[in-house]
């Protein structure tokens, strides 16, 4: 069971980005799971950015996303995905992908980082002129 988030790279400030996480050995049922997209920038915690939970109709975003992040799935692929625009050097960090079991992880308010059991590895976002 394996999840991979892929799709990261140098972009400069301002640029976009689009991250995929795709699953192997199972079914990631999007309708079921909670998907979290998290990243930790080099010296720091990890932050969590944005999830969605189908089943409890939450999306969320961290305040330092807001409106330029935006997350969305494709049930055919079993694919998530995390467009980031605008973004900002701040926004440098490995990001991970991961699973929580439905009515867990992500909320209106938060995500619950210990509640996610799949983690993918992750892709490097560099943003730098």
């Amino acid at each position: 069971v394996q999840l991979q988030a892929f799709g990261g790279g140098l972009v400069q400030p301002g640029g976009s980005l689009i991250l995929s996480c795709a699953a192997s050995g199972f079914t990631l049922d999007l309708d079921y799971y909670a998907i979290g997209w998290f990243r930790q920038a080099p010296g720091k915690e990890r932050e969590g950015v944005s999830c969605f939970a189908v089943k409890a109709g939450i999306t969320y975003y961290s305040d330092s996303v807001k409106g330029r992040f935006a997350i969305s799935r494709d049930n055919d692929q079993n694919t998530v995905y995390l467009q980031m625009n605008s973004l900002k050097p701040e926004d440098t960090a490995v990001y991970y992908c991961a699973t929580a079991d439905s009515g867990y992880g992500c909320y209106a308010d938060h995500m619950g980082a210990a509640e996610y059991h799949y983690w993918g590895q992750g892709t490097l976002v560099t943003v730098s002129s």
